[in-house]
């Protein structure tokens, strides 16, 4: 990879885009902001329609803005892609299935002048020891795997995925995760679209969250759960006469979620109202829990709406 000086990887600037028929037309992406630094591991996430996969084709030059402009590295996408500098991950567009896996990467790499590289991406990808397997006998997680590794070839400082491990089973996204965080260490910017919701929390240090084609949350993973108020206590009670009443506590407290005796509650002052639980309503078996990114994610997209 090149050596970087304060250039921004992703740089988008009042990006729109409409899609027109004769009848109808329709704002996918509706003047979007957005600044992502180099080194950065960046997590997309929305809703079907939240027009996510639309600012990804835009920012790889894969679609032309209706307004507004996107810039990778500083550069044009298209620029930013024919340089190497920049590879992707899509869900769309497919391999040879007649050819190898081994043949494949070869190919592409001397497309890129890279040969050199073959034998270490497809180490680093797992693809040694199916090297000899025809594209078409492959699973669709190693298909996706195969995928990864040509867009590693050229060694770019930008690397984008649209829905990575779509196809693999947990193992394998496992693995494919761990692959990744070693790419990242190298200080290569990862920005990724997907809809497990696990893989950005566990993985992505910056989530932008996306509902009818705006950004309805930006900010650091750990930091999105705190953008809903309120802790879940969830509480077993001698009658649900008891856990009823518990819930008139004050105007805060909401039943979440009932099981028989066993209540679960949503309120604003969890301490206080933990306290009522285990005195005056006769609570056990407490527990208390912090939002997790899925309620952010959840509750972000409904206020969008």
């Amino acid at each position: 990879m090149q050596t970087l000086i304060k250039t921004e990887a992703v740089s988008l600037t009042g990006l729109t885009k409409t899609f027109s028929t004769s009848r109808t037309k329709v704002q996918a992406v509706k003047g979007i902001d957005l600044q992502i630094p180099t080194g950065q591991i960046v997590a997309f996430l929305g809703p079907n329609g939240a027009g996510k996969t639309t600012t990804i084709d835009m920012i790889l030059g894969l679609t032309k803005p209706t307004a507004g402009a996107a810039k990778i590295l500083g550069l044009d996408p298209p620029q930013a892609v024919s340089s190497g500098r920049v590879s992707a991950v899509l869900q769309t567009g497919g391999l040879l299935r007649d050819m190898t896996v081994k043949e494949t990467v070869t190919v592409i790499a001397s497309m890129h002048g890279k040969s050199d590289r073959i034998n270490e991406v497809m180490e680093r990808t797992g693809l040694t020891r199916i090297a000899k397997r025809r594209v078409g006998k492959c699973s669709g997680g190693e298909q996706q795997r195969i995928k990864f590794a040509l867009a590693l070839l050229p060694d770019p400082d930008v690397l984008i995925l649209d829905e990575p491990t779509a196809g693999m089973d947990v193992m394998a996204r496992r693995e494919f995760w761990s692959t990744m965080r070693s790419e990242a260490t190298q200080g290569r910017t990862v920005i990724f679209a997907t809809h497990y919701l696990e893989e950005a929390q566990n993985f992505a240090e910056r989530t932008i969250l996306m509902s009818q084609g705006k950004i309805v949350a930006d900010g650091a993973t750990a930091e999105l759960r705190q953008l809903i108020s309120g802790r879940t206590l969830s509480a077993s009670f001698t009658s649900e006469d008891q856990g009823e009443q518990a819930a008139t506590f004050d105007q805060s407290v909401q039943i979440t979620e009932r099981n028989g005796s066993r209540f679960a509650f949503q309120c604003q002052n969890s301490d206080r109202f933990a306290a009522a639980l285990l005195g005056e309503y006769q609570a056990y078996d407490l527990e208390i829990s912090s939002p997790s990114l899925e309620d952010a994610f959840i509750q972000l997209t409904k206020d969008a709406s």
